[in-house]
């Protein structure tokens, strides 16, 4: 079955995505709670500032259609539970399929599913369980015509960073994120490089995979502002932010901000101005 009707709910006409992930409570860690404890609420404060699609976990997707105003959102659906983000890794690692993704995915109405293809300091059978998780998604997207998000993340020994982990090392970026094209990704999620001044080679080596670009830890609004107007101008296709929003005094003015950033070339003064204009409800409009 073909791909492209849920590539088009899932992009603008231009071509550009804003993905909110919403997905944390997967992995088993406290700190990923905050700000989505109440996830209907959570969901509900995203869904009034319109981003393009929302990625949630199978048993958090039901809230979505319930609320007024989600329809024109569409459902990214995570397939995939880790156990990596603790400040010390646990004897045994995994990073599992939930049964059935892509046919959930289906049920659910979603867009896309997202895969993590995870590399990690020493841990080799790790990486191989990733590839093999790919592979089979792989398989059952090309039957249901699912669109698959691969994301390719190099991560930081545990004890150095903790959580998110992320290496910014380009040279690690790119092999990571042509292996997930290899392998047959529809769309990549992979994280900035410490010189975002050169992620467009992270982007020509995608070979016409759209890049989103993953938003990682928390960060300072105009640090996350700033990146996000850079790699938009060095050719990503959008980006996919999580706790940046989420655990946001304010997360729908970011959401705002960040959606003008990526589908009306804002700077990053016109970006800024969505967070100080607190009273402003207005939704984004339509894309």
């Amino acid at each position: 079955m073909p791909i492209k009707p849920r590539l088009q709910r899932m992009f603008s006409e231009q071509g550009k995505c804003f993905d909110v992930a919403i997905d944390h409570g997967f992995f088993n860690e406290i700190s990923f709670l905050s700000g989505i404890e109440n996830m209907r609420q959570a969901i509900a404060t995203i869904v009034e500032a319109g981003p393009n699609c929302i990625q949630l976990s199978v048993g958090q997707a039901a809230h979505l259609p319930s609320i007024p105003g989600s329809r024109r959102i569409g459902l990214v659906l995570r397939t995939d539970v880790a156990n990596i983000y603790g400040q010390a890794l646990p004897r045994y690692l995994f990073s599992e399929l939930i049964d059935r993704s892509v046919e959930q995915a289906v049920r659910l109405d979603a867009v896309a599913v997202c895969v993590n293809l995870l590399l990690l300091p020493n841990q080799p059978e790790l990486h191989y369980q990733c590839v093999k998780n790919v592979a089979a998604l792989r398989t059952e997207c090309e039957k249901y015509g699912m669109p698959l998000m691969v994301e390719p993340l190099v991560m930081l020994a545990n004890e150095v960073k903790g959580g998110y982990m992320v290496d910014g090392d380009i040279n690690k970026i790119m092999p990571l994120v042509r292996q997930a094209v290899e392998l047959g990704a529809d769309v990549i999620k992979a994280d900035p490089c410490d010189d975002v001044e050169q992620y467009h080679r992270v982007i020509e080596v995608a070979s016409g995979i759209p890049v989103l670009v993953r938003g990682g830890g928390r960060a300072a609004d105009e640090e996350i502002v700033s990146r996000t107007v850079q790699l938009m101008r060095q050719g990503a296709s959008g980006i996919v932010y999580g706790r940046n929003v989420i655990q946001h005094a304010n997360p729908a003015g970011m959401t705002k901000a960040l959606m003008s950033i990526v589908h009306d070339g804002a700077d990053e003064a016109q970006a800024l101005a969505w967070l100080s204009n607190t009273d402003d409800i207005s939704p984004v409009r339509e894309r």
